[in-house]
């Protein structure tokens, strides 16, 4: 598998400048605070364990269920390179350990 990095211009909120912004006031680009966590594999079942593994060990640690919004899966069948791209979108407060900095202080 390889890498590359892509540079983006983004703006104050994290958005690209050309990004048309919805026109009626009601609506808007929430700025949700979730981050995807990654588990690439040749082999779908195994990126599937290892990202069963890591969930439970988290909610462990956490002392409670991570907070996941939405689990994205995408794949790459061309010849020689398949491969599978499996993402958690879990709460960016659980992974920075809030809830147990909340349950500390509280005691």
């Amino acid at each position: 598998m390889t890498e590359h990095t892509i540079q983006l211009e983004l703006d104050e909120s994290g958005l690209a400048p050309g990004l048309p912004t919805p026109e009626n006031p009601r609506d808007q680009v929430q700025d949700v605070p979730y981050r995807p966590v990654e588990f690439r594999d040749d082999e779908l079942p195994a990126a599937l364990e290892r990202c069963a593994a890591w969930l439970r060990q988290a909610q462990e640690w956490l002392g409670e269920p991570i907070d996941v919004l939405a689990l994205h899966l995408d794949y790459d069948e061309r010849e020689g390179r398949p491969y599978y791209d499996l993402k958690l979108l879990c709460n960016e407060e659980d992974l920075a350990g809030v809830p147990l900095a909340v349950r500390a202080q509280s005691k």
